[in-house]
């Protein structure tokens, strides 16, 4: 497996292979990544995530608002 993949396992057991697109922190010290599905590349999820490589489903508005802010700046400069 590449080294900007990950598999993410539901809690139904169903595997996804998911490409990493970039990670990052917050001012409050939250490691966030932004991943997609490498069978569907159009969707963004974005996760949290802790030193022992954790995941959590980034739920609040507030937070995937910055997710997208964060996500559209990289691509502006990606793409420049």
């Amino acid at each position: 497996m590449e080294d900007n993949t990950i598999v993410i396992v539901d809690e139904d057991g169903k595997e996804y292979t998911m490409e990493i697109i970039l990670t990052f922190d917050d001012d409050q010290g939250n490691s966030f990544v932004l991943v997609r599905d490498v069978n569907d590349e159009d969707i963004v999820f974005a996760f949290t995530y802790d030193e022992d490589g954790n995941l959590e489903a980034v739920e609040d508005p507030e937070l995937l608002e910055m997710c997208e802010e964060v996500l559209a700046s990289y691509d502006e400069g990606f793409n420049e």
